[in-house]
């Protein structure tokens, strides 16, 4: 995937020397490093990256990738150890290049999607697409590199040498389409800066991260930078037009020359979702684009996951794929672990879903859009996370409330915060709700308040197999739990 060596030149990297040393590996965690490595010491939120140079030296670091703060820093200690000294004014951006020249290899058909909420779904459908036509072709994110080549990710959006590591490695097992989450984090942080992007696509933008971002603000021209930096001024801009801030980034492009597809529900998409009908296990859409109409079966719970489809539909078009064999494709998709997943039936039939919200809106989406497909009450179940965005925790408690029928307040991944309180947080935006803090314990209480034709929603984590608890993480899966209660009370076990 890699040769065994290159040098700073072939990284497209200059040092301040004039040095070229011939380098055998790119780390950024020092403990990592090994004889003849770049170690890139990048700013940090807590610390600078070149505290860790006296031990990347140690180990063996031929060169240091640093700004001018780390230069500062460390500096005079990378002399005296004879060193490459590489400084840039940005050198996140200058890592992901370098990572992407030392693997040398991509997937031939890339596309990457961001926003507040669908990453994961669009990301798995533009794949299930594709393996439907047989392209063979992976998704990267959430869930890891799921597909026909699999690996694990610890990051929606990784760092750019693990990312690039996955990237060559599904490019060298013949891997040609791929589709990836771009986090705002991720972008924030120039991790994609370096990946070559046929598409990209927007799927909605609402309140998130703020703890990290500060205001709405940063928070979307984190997101912006997909387009404006990372897609080829050839590249595909899938938009969704429903979203108001959306559809300006669509009108600022459409202004520069650059080539869009707009999407939605709203009259003026290019590619429109005219209708929806949903029964219990589904939903009918009707699709219009460039003359043509299609009617589609989706065996997806929740009109919101039509407008993922439709994100999805948006980024394989862009690729190459005909408009009416994406909608051949379509009857076959299928849910993405923690996203809206069937997780238990009870005998009376009350249903028990879990899904992945953990933003306010989410949380109303995804209980508004159970609403069609349940004839009974809806229940729910939500929390928040500890050390995150303090201010959403009152605005999950109001969307729930204002959705749902009956409301269970219980712990999500607290971390290091005092759980109770955590909760409390949430209480004030649904004060009539029950107070649970066992998450195992308030899966079992709200299944048990499940009737004939009810169903429940457990919010927050989704495909997550564990709980953040302080500094541990105990094992804890809100399906497993789920089915372990329908269980117990339907007397399937004793």
């Amino acid at each position: 995937m890699s040769g065994s060596q290159k040098t700073l030149a072939e990284l497209g990297l200059t040092a301040r020397s004039g040095q070229n040393p011939s380098v055998t590996g790119i780390s950024v965690d020092s403990r990592a490093v090994a004889q003849g490595h770049l170690f890139a010491a990048l700013p940090g939120v807590k610390v600078h990256g070149a505290a860790f140079v006296t031990a990347a030296l140690e180990n063996g670091a031929a060169a240091i990738l640093t700004d001018a703060a780390g230069a500062e820093l460390a500096g005079p200690e990378i002399k005296a150890a004879g060193a490459a000294l590489v400084v840039t004014e940005e050198p996140r951006a200058a890592l992901a290049y370098a990572a992407a020249l030392w693997f040398g290899r991509q997937p031939e058909n890339m596309v990457a999607v961001t926003g507040t909420n669908g990453k994961t779904s669009v990301a798995s459908f533009t794949r299930q697409i594709w393996q439907a036509l047989g392209l063979p072709a992976v998704n990267l994110g959430t869930t890891g590199v799921e597909g026909d080549w699999e690996a694990p990710l610890h990051h929606t959006t990784p760092e750019p040498i693990t990312l690039h590591r996955a990237l060559a490695g599904a490019a060298e097992a013949g891997i040609t389409h791929a589709a990836m989450e771009a986090s705002s984090h991720g972008l924030a942080q120039r991790r994609l800066d370096a990946v070559r992007l046929k598409a990209a696509g927007f799927t909605n933008f609402t309140q998130d991260h703020l703890d990290y971002h500060h205001t709405f603000d940063e928070y979307f021209a984190a997101k912006q930078g997909l387009f404006d930096r990372v897609l080829s001024d050839e590249g595909t801009a899938v938009l969704n037009i429903d979203d108001p801030r959306i559809a300006g980034l669509a009108d600022q492009m459409l202004e520069d020359g650059r080539c869009v597809l707009t999407v939605g529900r709203h009259e003026d998409a290019d590619l429109q979702l005219t209708a929806q009908r949903f029964d219990g296990t589904g939903q009918d859409v009707r699709l219009s684009y460039d003359g043509q109409v299609a009617m589609v079966r989706l065996n997806l719970i929740g009109g919101f996951q039509a407008e993922n489809v439709l994100i999805a539909v948006g980024l394989v078009m862009a690729t190459g794929v005909a408009f009416n064999d994406v909608m051949a494709a379509l009857p076959s998709l299928r849910t993405v672990r923690g996203r809206m997943q069937l997780a238990a039936t009870r005998t009376n039939g009350a249903s028990v879903f879990v899904d992945y919200a953990h933003t306010p809106d989410a949380v109303a989406k995804a209980l508004k859009a159970m609403q069609p497909h349940v004839m009974g009450r809806i229940i729910a179940i939500v929390g928040a996370g500890g050390d995150r965005d303090r201010t959403k925790r009152p605005l999950m408690g109001e969307a729930a409330a204002a959705n749902a029928d009956l409301v269970f307040v219980t712990d999500d991944n607290p971390r290091s915060e005092d759980p109770a309180a955590i909760r409390a947080e949430v209480m004030l935006g649904c004060p009539n709700a029950f107070e649970v803090g066992d998450r195992a314990e308030a899966i079992l209480r709200a299944t048990d308040a499940l009737g004939p034709g009810d169903a429940l929603l457990i919010a927050g984590k989704g495909h997550e197999t564990g709980q953040i608890v302080g500094d541990v993480t105990y094992p804890f899966d809100d399906v497993e739990q789920a089915s372990l209660a329908v269980a117990v009370l339907d007397g399937k076990i004793a």
